[in-house]
């Protein structure tokens, strides 16, 4: 029996070869659109979820709550927060400090490669159990110039050589022993170095509780309530600092961290799992569209199967065979695009790990794919197919038999919705589209505050330091470079903050206390070579001037915020030191161009300035101002290689997760309109192969071509006219929800929706008006001639 059914159901599809291909062509764009996002979904959920003790892994985040009852969460903590739980908490098994990565030059004999690494806490990887391929992880850092490579690092360096017990040296003067060599990191981790080395000396990155520059990490004894035990970290920076510091610490599972890290008043309210959720939304609404399709077209396709059905029926048939037979149709259908959405998605992944800037692969081997993808399908085909079979098998065989006019009122009806319903989503996902874009366009628009055109970033390495007033001169005696400075950090993101522990000449005690800074060091010449404006005084002078050594720049936030009439020689105290302001520049975006400007802090440091900041000349070729900068940089570094970055493409990268979320949904909307409109296609064929001798009558009584059209086409018209009514109020609240993420955002103007229902209705209108124009053109004597 499930052979014939089978062989009926192929026989059915072929018979109507147009139909069937639209509906193939639909429901395979709807699954591989599915089936892309069930790739990265499933890879974005085992982010940093699959060590073996995940469940009791925890990072260190701070919960600050100032006089104002506002909730600051910071996930930089200071390098004293890992040893007081360790000390003081015997829930705490293992805590582990980790140093921001850098990247380093690693040599080996005449081998140099420049890598990027982090400082440790032996405890580390006995919390993160990454597989080792060689050497004794228990002990893996136990000595202090002890190094574990990742397995690329360790074969790029040493090749099909063992490279346990060599000595390696980091930036020509730091010699290490190889300890171990581990798998090389997953694409779904949040960590990102190719080897680790010890933390040694952890005080000259965080002398005190208010200076934080570490990530920490804790893994708690099983069985520990977290609930429970964050309670008891309630204050503890206040306890610890002498009521000087407010501040409580807070643990978060490292499981959660990707998806999770978006706080609202200290609570986690979302975050990249937001994404997840609006992409995985959108497939099945693709998918949903797909569906909608097979559904209207089967249901359209009633008429020309009634006798079929009755002829059945009259022959014996039950209704329960009938809609198993329908059943398998759609079954067969969803199989076949099933096999070409398998093949769509190995040709769409390497276009979406482009976009999405992770190393996605469809798996022939991954058995809860095919499980889940067979699965699906088979689900689709039952969903998609369960309308029409029970339509169908109910048909009347007498009704059936004596006339096609049969019962269509509630099926037009219910087509009708669909249709509305299709061009609905594909309305939204345009509307969204263009919110999206005209957002990022926004904040990329938005004055951060300093010139980001010809301005290069060279990390300071080697014997740039020694060598730094010579190579600053030469840049610029050269021509290679119109101003030269050096940062603590890149200046598109200026790394560290403190808060409390300041005081000020008028300060009130609860202005110290909550007062917070976004931190930066530098020399002289940093308001020239980055284009800040002066606000009030001078720049940081310390080559001419020894007194600037404790020199210092706000910017206008921070002069707002403590409320600083004459801020220049005021003097600000931090800690056990005081500096002098000396200068206020402009505000400046060194953070996320979609929030408020931050107060900043720039002070003058010596010793700690790891990046070199240089703006070249505009009236000359960048690439021979590029080769030139690195033939002096190589004059007085020639152990380096030369690298550098364009600031503006750093700045540039802060809108790298909203661009994917453009991209995906403009894509996306481009599939929903273009499934929509086969859909229509096949529809409005189909209305034109039934009003055939119609159109014949109305050509033979003088009816135009033009109103002919306008008859077939403005049935869908209306229905595309609704769908933009009922759209646009549900697009308006979904992206207005989504602005709210942002503090610096857009206004929705009503354009964007006339813009999305123009686009629609074209596309629509062109979509069923090429059918209805074949139709109007077709010849009466051939229309009207007897079968």
């Amino acid at each position: 029996m499930l052979k014939n059914y089978i062989k009926i159901a192929w026989r059915s599809l072929w018979k109507s070869k147009g139909y069937s291909a639209i509906n193939i062509i639909g429901l395979s764009i709807g699954l591989a659109a599915v089936l892309i996002i069930g790739i990265w979904i499933k890879n974005q959920l085992q982010f940093d979820n699959f060590y073996s003790n995940k469940a009791n892994l925890y990072k260190i985040w701070i919960k600050n709550q100032n006089d104002e009852g506002k909730v600051e969460m910071i996930e930089i903590t200071s390098g004293r927060a890992t040893r007081a739980l360790i000390e003081d908490y015997p829930e705490v098994e293992h805590a582990a400090r980790m140093h921001w990565s850098t990247t380093r030059l690693v040599s080996f004999n005449e081998k140099k490669i420049k890598s990027k690494g982090n400082e440790v806490d032996p405890d580390f990887i006995k919390m993160f159990d990454f597989k080792f391929l060689k050497g004794n992880s228990e002990q893996a850092l136990q000595n202090i110039k002890n190094i574990i490579l990742t397995e690329s690092l360790a074969k790029s360096i040493f090749g099909d050589t063992d490279p346990l017990n060599k000595t390696i040296v980091l930036d020509n003067k730091e010699p290490y022993q190889v300890s171990a060599v581990m798998q090389d990191l997953p694409s779904n981790t949040n960590f990102d170095f190719t080897y680790l080395i010890p933390l040694a000396d952890a005080s000259k990155y965080s002398p005190n509780w208010n200076t934080i520059t570490f990530s920490s990490y804790v893994q708690l004894k099983a069985g520990t309530n977290i609930d429970a035990f964050n309670k008891k970290l309630i204050n503890i920076i206040a306890r610890k600092s002498n009521n000087e510091i407010k501040g409580s610490l807070f643990l978060y599972p490292v499981s959660k961290m990707h998806l999770y890290s978006k706080f609202e008043q200290g609570i986690p309210t979302g975050g990249k799992i937001d994404q997840l959720k609006l992409v995985a939304g959108i497939g099945l609404l693709i998918l949903l569209i797909a569906c909608i399709n097979f559904i209207n077209l089967s249901t359209a396709r009633s008429q020309k199967r009634a006798k079929e059905v009755a002829v059945r029926k009259v022959a014996g048939a039950q209704r329960s065979s009938l809609v198993s037979q329908f059943l398998i149709e759609s079954i067969l259908l969803t199989l076949i695009s099933g096999a070409c959405a398998i093949t769509l998605t190995i040709l769409a992944v390497p276009m979406f790990n482009k976009i999405l800037d992770k190393p996605l692969a469809f798996s022939f081997s991954d058995t809860t794919m095919w499980f889940s993808l067979i699965g699906f399908i088979l689900m689709t085909g039952l969903l998609a197919g369960l309308y029409p079979a029970f339509v169908l098998s109910a048909f009347r065989p007498i009704k059936s038999l004596k006339t096609v006019n049969m019962s269509k009122k509630f099926a037009l009806n219910f087509r009708e919705i669909l249709v509305v319903f299709q061009f609905g989503i594909a309305i939204v996902l345009i509307v969204a589209t263009i919110v999206v874009r005209k957002q990022i366009d926004y904040a990329g628009q938005r004055d951060i505050g300093y010139n980001t055109d010809q301005l290069i970033e060279i990390g300071m390495e080697g014997d740039m330091g020694k060598n730094y007033e010579a190579i600053k001169s030469e840049l610029i005696n050269s021509g290679a470079a119109t101003a030269v400075t050096r940062t603590g950090s890149s200046v598109a993101s200026f790394a560290g903050s403190a808060w409390g522990g300041f005081s000020w000449p008028g300060a009130t005690p609860e202005q110290e206390k909550k007062m917070g800074f976004d931190l930066g060091r530098a020399e002289n010449d940093l308001v020239r070579t980055l284009g800040l404006k002066l606000i009030a005084g001078r720049d940081i002078d310390y080559p001419r001037l020894a007194a600037d050594s404790t020199a210092a720049l706000l910017n206008e936030a921070a002069i707002k915020e403590m409320k600083l009439e004459n801020p220049i020689g005021s003097s600000l105290k931090w800690g056990d030191n005081t500096y002098t302001i000396v200068g206020v520049i402009n505000d400046y975006i060194s953070g996320s161009p979609y929030n408020p400007v931050k107060p900043m802090f720039i002070y003058a440091n010596k010793n700690s300035l790891y990046n070199l900041v240089v703006r070249t000349s505009p009236t000359t070729s960048i690439n021979n101002q590029l080769k030139k900068i690195g033939q002096i940089i190589k004059k007085f570094n020639p152990t380096y290689p030369f690298e550098y970055q364009f600031v503006d493409q750093k700045f540039a990268a802060k809108f790298k997760d909203q661009q994917q979320t453009a991209q995906l949904a403009f894509i996306f909307s481009g599939l929903a309109i273009f499934i929509s409109c086969l859909g229509l296609f096949g529809l409005a064929s189909y209305i034109a192969e039934l009003k055939t001798k119609e159109i014949g009558i109305r050509k033979v009584l003088g009816a135009s071509v033009t109103g002919i059209t306008a008859m077939l086409s403005k049935d869908f018209v209306k229905l595309v006219i609704i769908s933009i009514l009922i759209a646009s109020p549900i697009a308006w609240w979904a992206m207005n929800k989504w602005l709210q993420d942002f503090s610096y955002r857009i206004e929705i103007q009503w354009w964007f929706f006339a813009l999305a229902g123009v686009s629609a209705l074209f596309v629509a209108f062109f979509t069923v008006s090429t059918q209805a124009i074949k139709a109007a053109n077709s010849n009466p004597v051939k229309t009207l001639r007897d079968e």
